[in-house]
């Protein structure tokens, strides 16, 4: 039998998923590139062509808007003290809780499994959460809103099933050998967990990125604002704001919807940058994560 006759032939159901999925993948590329294009674009353009593929013109006027102003760079700087601080926070106590909950021998394990998975659909609200970073003295301070975000409950109970998959012989052969429960998380445990830890690293890495409400509550000052917090207060200036370009001789009104698209890609960029590194973790993690319920 030659080798043409041994290669698989292509059905039509497979060209139509193919077909499918080329589409599909088309349809979330798209709004990522519109935000793009549109951030270069003017206001007559985007009047006239609204659903363009190419500017005619490149306009780097909405840029300049962003980037002239300071408060983006301080909120950059924000951001980075909140990823530095909150996420290995977040980390930490994410592991060490599904750890615990995973184990047969913790005590009241499934009351307090209910009560964590309680919290995701009912809290105290604003108020109170209000009150209590006031009476803790942590209002107007980044403290708040890197102390306030500890766990996911739904990034727990994912680590928390993976943990529970991990044969049980890893632990006895360990205790055996004299070994306690620090040296079982450590040694045993940690480095099998290195898939799924990549990936709620960039998890909680995003949700720190986009962090922006709760700074809107505790945060009044702007010197203080994350960077979300910063470019939406950029957005709302430049719908009715003027620019100075150039040496300063001339000033324009900047489009608000391409300064938007702007603040996006800012937004964006350092998250899609990092992503291609992590994303072979993705589906391994979270498969591993979800085998035992």
């Amino acid at each position: 039998m030659s080798i043409l006759s041994k290669r698989r032939k292509i059905s039509g159901f497979d060209f139509a998923i193919t077909a499918i999925l080329v589409v599909w993948g088309l349809v979330i590329l798209y709004p990522f590139y519109n935000s793009i294009i549109v951030s270069f674009v003017s206001q007559k353009e985007y009047t006239l062509k609204p659903f363009t593929l190419w500017p005619e013109k490149w306009e780097f006027a909405s840029y300049q808007y962003v980037f002239s102003n300071s408060k983006v760079f301080t909120g950059y700087k924000n951001t980075f003290i909140i990823l530095l601080f909150g996420v290995p926070y977040n980390i930490i106590i994410t592991f060490l809780t599904a750890y615990a909950i995973s184990r047969d021998w913790f005590p009241g394990k499934k009351i307090i499994v209910y009560m964590i998975v309680f919290t995701m659909f009912f809290n105290g609200g604003m108020v109170p959460l209000y009150l209590l970073m006031r009476q803790l003295k942590l209002i107007n301070k980044l403290a708040s809103v890197i102390l306030l975000y500890g766990i996911n409950t739904f990034y727990l109970i994912i680590i928390r099933n993976y943990f529970e998959s991990i044969p049980k012989s890893l632990e006895e052969a360990a205790r055996i050998d004299g070994a306690n429960d620090i040296v079982i998380l450590l040694r045993i445990f940690l480095p099998l967990s290195m898939p799924i830890l990549a990936t709620f690293l960039l998890f909680y890495s995003v949700d720190r990125w986009n962090e922006w409400f709760f700074s809107m509550l505790f945060i009044n000052d702007c010197g203080k604002w994350p960077l979300q917090a910063a470019l939406r207060n950029i957005i709302m200036s430049s719908y009715v704001s003027e620019f100075q370009t150039g040496n300063g001789s001339m000033r324009t009104k900047v489009f608000g919807d391409s300064v938007k698209m702007a603040s996006v890609v800012v937004t964006m960029g350092p998250i899609m940058i990092v992503y291609p590194f992590l994303q072979k973790y993705f589906t391994k993690g979270l498969l591993v994560g979800a085998v035992k319920g």
